[in-house]
């Protein structure tokens, strides 16, 4: 019997990857998730039980494997994207790919040259765009209402500290590129521009336990750019603040200027860990604030597909920010200023 639906594999069932599959099997109507992958069965069969399905696969190549399976939703660790999303357009599947894009450049040209070869359609995770308040500062810069843009400033702040996996720098490429991939995509969004050169500093001020063994990790990075336009940029990231979450963009311009947060004129906002209390309800977590995100990032890929359109984050805009990510890193580690 023929399916009224088309199917798409989840692989990879952590917090993020729960995200896009209670969205698919709730409000993305003509899609739902047919299986997950991943390799740690307690986890797959989870997510199965909750998202009321059967199949679960400890191998993702099983999983591209099944007929069922139209689109997969790709939310690995990044050091397994590459291997997968190549995979994945091999079979003919459409793709999904959380950010980070992939460990480098050279991966990302290769699914990129993958997703060409068959004709499939790749999207990258990058949600911000798709946040109605993210959108409506970016129609108003393109109207012209703060003149020309001279500076954009991201900041993004997590509350909770790095997983260990995450010290590992060469393995991981560090927040960088877990947490502030973000922070580079939406500096190139809004300047419209790509980074031409960019100091970066970083400092591990509260992971103890990882110093003796990953010396090069940091938990705060600050990082400042030119971009190929003559704008400039200013990249603020930091893990385990405690806090709250904390997602602000500012853009500044030749006649005005846009903020992206809370703008509370001369309010005085004090947050710390011990009091979890401010003069206003404080945002615990990213899946709180970006919400709606994901639920049009995800309606997002849907219609590129059903329309045959190009998706609104491409392979290219994973491609540029990775390599934003390499070039932070080397500055980090080298302590010089890195042309792109």
């Amino acid at each position: 019997m023929k399916k009224n639906y088309r199917g798409i594999c989840l692989i990879g069932a952590g917090r993020a990857g729960m995200i896009h599959a209670r969205n698919f099997q709730r409000s993305v109507p003509g899609f739902r998730i047919v299986s997950v992958a991943d390799p740690v069965e307690e986890a797959a069969a989870s997510a199965c039980r909750e998202l009321e399905i059967e199949k679960y696969y400890l191998d993702y190549k099983q999983a591209l494997e099944d007929e069922e399976t139209d689109a997969v939703v790709i939310v690995s660790p990044t050091k397994y994207h590459c291997e997968i999303a190549v995979c994945a357009a091999k079979h003919r599947k459409d793709i999904l790919l959380e950010k980070p894009m992939a460990m480098n450049a050279r991966e990302c040209v290769q699914i990129m040259e993958a997703v060409k070869d068959s004709g499939v359609k790749l999207q990258i995770g990058f949600m911000r765009r798709f946040d109605e308040s993210f959108q409506a500062a970016k129609k108003a810069v393109e109207a012209g209402e703060i003149g020309s843009v001279v500076l954009v400033k991201s900041l993004t702040r997590g509350p909770s500290t790095p997983r260990p996996w995450m010290y590992d720098i060469k393995k991981s490429n560090g927040p960088l590129a877990e947490v502030n991939s973000h922070d580079i995509d939406t500096m190139r969004w809004f300047t419209g521009s790509e980074f031409q050169t960019l100091y970066a500093v970083g400092g591990n001020y509260r992971c103890p336990d990882a110093r003796t063994e990953f010396p090069d990790f940091y938990d705060n990075v600050v990082l400042a750019a030119s971009f190929a336009n003559g704008m400039q940029g200013i990249l603020d990231g930091a893990q385990g603040v405690g806090y709250a979450y904390d997602a602000k963009v500012e853009v500044l311009g030749t006649k005005g200027c846009i903020s992206i947060g809370s703008v509370r004129g001369k309010d005085v906002l004090l947050c710390s860990s011990a009091t979890q209390k401010g003069n206003y309800p404080l945002v615990e977590s990213w899946r709180n604030l970006f919400k709606d995100a994901y639920l049009k990032e995800d309606r997002a890929f849907i219609d590129c597909i059903v329309q045959d359109t190009e998706p609104f984050v491409t392979g290219m805009d994973g491609k540029m920010a990775v390599r934003v990510v390499n070039a932070g890193n080397i500055s980090i580690m080298e302590k010089r200023m890195v042309t792109l």
